[in-house]
């Protein structure tokens, strides 16, 4: 802007001809956008008034046309990201018609029409028309392709990539981004953070709260360095949103208001107002903690009707991470842009979990109007989110005909309609159902939602997007959980319908029946480039060399493999949940025990051939730090070498926690039980219990599967193969021996110790037993790894394996750990083989000494040999030592 400044001055100050005249206006029409991004949409349009009196000026010809369509398409994008895309879209109309003829007349380069194309193409997205948006975009690809412009094709494919997010299409989506910064990173750097945002927005709509936060963070370190006014508060926005759905509604309320700040002072009046929503929701998800009592409706006799407050299942603040940005929200990437900006405030942080400040409270007459006044600037998507966020307010309030009145003028969705904000709507309409004494028809929203969500996931690509999606539906799931759960225990109810119900909330990654993998050799030479930077920080801190630089380097690379990870095919053919109808005639001699919180209390459903039955347990919090406490007891306990003194300290320790965890868990079944093999279904925590190591189950046979569906569909696989596979990684000296020891009982296995060979080996195997020093990665599970000769094997490698290996036996530490996201999804090295077709996984849970991993490796593959069952063969080899031998048997 002080470039395009000093530009006007330079120019003579009266006119001087048309060549003079035509510099002036150019300089105008760049300079208007500068100052509409970086002061106020006004300055911006009082520039381009004073280019459109000097181009009526001018002779008609070719320089005349080709400005007055520039200017007009100039003054539609600045209308555009101020919120005013109606008028915007009429300009571009006009616009495109005047260069279009230029064209055909030769009066107009091809860069010029791309431009007004691919603007009035986003306009379009903005304004949900997306057909008339397609034709705009990909006819701006065909021109840049035919004149070499490679940067105008990179912003087009951004464009692609914001309307597949319109249509809820986010592998797709991302893949077009990450086209676009690849071009950008070498052609246009400072279009590498607006991507960034972009692609944080996908994440966000497939419920990837931690990454996309992670990419947001990184693009406001560079646009608060730039100044950009217009991006910079749209990052801010973006970032409140993730720090909503990552339960921090403190830190989402403070960038809320720094967002809406700065577009108030660039008069972006419906960006101010998107803002202004999520302040609101920031408030209401600060005011209203999840609640533990279970619901009742207004009129009963625990709460007389009136005013009285309205307790639900569950009342957190809705995740608001729209797959549709309203009109004016599609990022511009205009060929004409400033240079220079003027100065921001400086963001203020927020320490996660802080107050949110005295006397903010949303009620529903604040988020009533909200939405009159979101209506009013076109942003009918995101009225209709703050109306519903007004009937979950009067739903508390025990205003009951006010909350049906609100919800009576929300319209139904359109085809277009983010999954998020359709499923607001059936938890608003279920909580009312709840209510007003209705729970089987708040039963059939939760029902039809979740089949929604689905229907969603069902196109999803890679394990992470498939694990995010769920939380979407966490609320509407808890919701009819809870319901169910409760009427069960006040009327002794059906519990089989509890177990069905869980089903349909949990863990629905596993229920899918994978694809094959289609190959992508960029991925794979990144996945290559990040075993090698891995082997680089190894040997770095064994040198005693600073890593930081490489650290930093391996974590970028990991993140562009993650990325590349979600653009992939949808991940495989999606199966039917399972009911109890279904499970029933394949038990056998077993029992599911499936687990389950609700507030702070922890059930478990018991399934056998004699039926369903619903167990209170007890406070879930008192579990689950027990739980966390053995964990750390047998992760010190875990050395070959440890000091006697200590060893039998921890030992004690550990065996009184285990004793506690089998009281709670296992003690209260216990009638249900008998001596049946059991089928555990954990939920949070429990996922990481050595099952074996509490003393009642000590030999029993133990399967840990996610859901009872994943359990059946594993169960139910037939096996095909007879590949036996033995790998034995560097460092472990009892290894050596214990995979020597098996060629004895596998003659003709494959032996294999390099990734590319391991890998060639796995694919199709029946049996594969891997020695080797592993880590679970808890904020990148798909990072989680084992060490190889020449490097980490990555879970994210195993995940896209053509035919998964049917049996796993992960002789390593901890690679039974999972990051568990909404839903009960769990997410991990073993996680990874399991939803990738894998029928059974053994692994621990913590760490193990080499020589403890030998000694229950010769048991185990001697009874495998003897033709027991995994589960048979795992429990008895880590009865001599449960403590310092934490297998599970995973699958079936």
């Amino acid at each position: 802007m002080r470039l395009l400044r000093r530009a006007l001055g330079a120019l003579p100050a009266t006119p001087a001809g048309t060549e003079v005249t035509t510099v002036r206006i150019r300089v105008l029409i760049t300079l208007s956008y500068g100052e509409a991004e970086t002061g106020s949409v006004e300055d911006g349009l009082a520039h381009l008034a004073t280019a459109n009196a000097l181009i009526t000026a001018l002779p008609d010809g070719p320089d005349a046309v080709s400005l007055r369509a520039i200017a007009k398409d100039q003054q539609a994008l600045i209308l555009h990201r101020a919120g005013r895309t109606a008028e915007a879209i009429a300009l571009h109309d006009e616009s495109v018609r005047l260069l279009e003829d230029g064209l055909a007349a030769g009066a107009v380069d091809t860069t010029t029409l791309s431009t007004a194309l691919m603007n009035r193409g986003l306009t379009n997205i903005a304004f949900g028309l997306p057909e008339a948006a397609e034709r705009d975009i990909r006819r701006t690809v065909e021109l840049a392709e035919a004149e070499d412009l490679p940067l105008m094709r990179a912003k087009a494919y951004g464009n692609l990539g914001d309307l597949a997010q319109m249509t809820g299409d986010a592998p797709r989506s991302l893949r077009h981004h990450e086209q676009a910064e690849r071009t950008f990173r070498v052609l246009a750097p400072d279009l590498v953070a607006r991507t960034r945002i972009d692609r944080a927005r996908v994440m966000l709509a497939a419920g990837l709260a931690d990454e996309a936060a992670k990419h947001l963070d990184e693009a406001l370190v560079v646009l608060r360095r730039r100044r950009v006014g217009q991006d910079l508060a749209e990052a801010e926005l973006a970032r409140a949103a993730a720090a909503l759905l990552q339960g921090d509604p403190s830190t989402a309320l403070e960038l809320a208001g720094q967002a809406q700040r700065r577009f108030r002072r660039r008069g972006s009046t419906s960006w101010a107002e998107l803002a202004a929503l999520m302040k609101m929701r920031a408030e209401f998800a600060a005011t209203h903690p999840p609640a533990a009592s279970p619901p009742h409706s207004a009129d009963s006799p625990d709460s007389p009707g009136g005013t009285s407050e309205v307790v639900l299942p569950q009342v957190e603040g809705f995740f608001l991470t729209s797959a549709r940005r309203p009109a004016a929200a599609v990022p511009s990437r205009p060929g004409r842009t400033a240079a220079a900006h003027a100065p921001v405030a400086v963001t203020v942080t927020v320490p996660r979990g802080a107050p949110v400040r005295p006397g903010r409270r949303a009620t529903p007459a604040r988020a009533a109007k909200l939405a009159e006044r979101l209506t009013s600037v076109g942003l009918t998507d995101e009225a209709a989110v703050a109306t519903l966020l007004a009937v979950r307010m009067a739903i508390r309030r025990g205003d009951l005909p006010g909350a049906r009145a609100l919800l009576d003028r929300v319209p139904a969705p359109t085809p277009i309609t983010p999954v998020d904000h359709r499923m607001l709507r059936r938890l608003c309409r279920a909580e009312l159902a709840v209510a007003t004494g209705s729970p089987a028809a708040a039963l059939r929203e939760a029902e039809e939602g979740l089949a929604e969500l689905g229907r969603v996931r069902d196109r999803m690509g890679g394990l992470d997007l498939l694990c995010g999606t769920a939380v979407h539906g966490r609320e509407l799931g808890e919701l009819a959980v809870g319901l169910v759960l409760d009427h069960d225990g006040e009327h002794g109810g059906d519990a089989g319908r509890a177990f069905d119900w869980l089903e349909r909330t949990r863990a629905q990654v596993y229920r899918y029946e994978p694809l094959p993998a289609i190959d992508d050799p960029v991925l794979a030479r990144r996945v290559a480039e990040s075993r090698s930077l891995s082997r680089a920080v190894q040997q770095a801190r064994l040198d005693g060399r600073p890593v930081d630089e490489l650290e930093a380097r391996l974590d970028a690379l990991q993140n562009e493999v993650a990325r590349l990870g979600w653009h992939t095919s949808v991940w495989g053919r999606p199966r039917p949940v399972c009911r109890v109808g279904d499970v029933l005639p394949h038990l056998g001699d077993r029992t599911v025990i499936s687990f389950v919180t609700r507030g702070d209390v922890l059930s478990a459903v018991v399934l056998s051939t004699a039926g369903a039955t619903l167990v209170r347990l007890g406070r879930a919090g008192e579990v689950f730090e027990l739980t966390r406490q053995l964990h750390a007891d047998l992760d010190v306990l875990a050395p070959d070498h440890l000091a006697p003194a200590l060893a039998d300290a921890i030992t004690e320790s550990a065996t009184l926690r285990a004793a506690r965890l089998d009281d709670l868990l296992v003690a209260p079944l216990a009638a249900h039980l008998g001596s049946r093999e059991l089928v555990v279904v954990p939920t949070g925590e429990l996922y990481a219990v050595p099952w074996n190591a509490l003393p009642s189950l000590h030999r029993r046979p133990v399967v840990v599967a996610p859901s009872a569906t994943a359990w059946l569909n594993a169960r139910s696989a037939r096996p095909r193969a007879t590949r036996v596979v033995l790998v034995g990684g560097p460092d472990l000296p009892e290894a050596v021996g214990e995979v020597g020891g098996l060629r004895a009982a596998y003659p003709d296995a494959v032996v294999a110790e390099s990734v590319p060979g391991v890998l060639e080996a796995l694919d199709g195997a029946r049996l594969a037993h891997i020695a080797a020093h592993g880590e679970h990665v808890a904020d990148n599970a798909l990072f989680s790894r084992l060490e190889l000769a020449d490097g980490p094997l990555f879970a994210h490698e195993t995940a896209r394996l053509r035919q998964a290996p049917e049996q796993v036996v992960l002789a390593a530490c901890s690679l039974a750990l999972s990051r568990i996201r909404p839903g009960d999804e769990a997410l991990g090295f073993a996680g990874a083989l399991l939803a990738s077709g894998s029928r059974t996984v053994v692994a621990a849970v913590s760490k193990v000494g080499d020589k403890a991993a030998a000694l229950t490796m010769e048991t185990f593959h001697r009874l495998l040999a003897e033709g027991e069952p995994m589960s048979h063969a795992l429990a008895e080899a880590t009865a001599e030592a449960p403590l310092r031998r934490p297998f599970v048997c995973f699958g079936a």
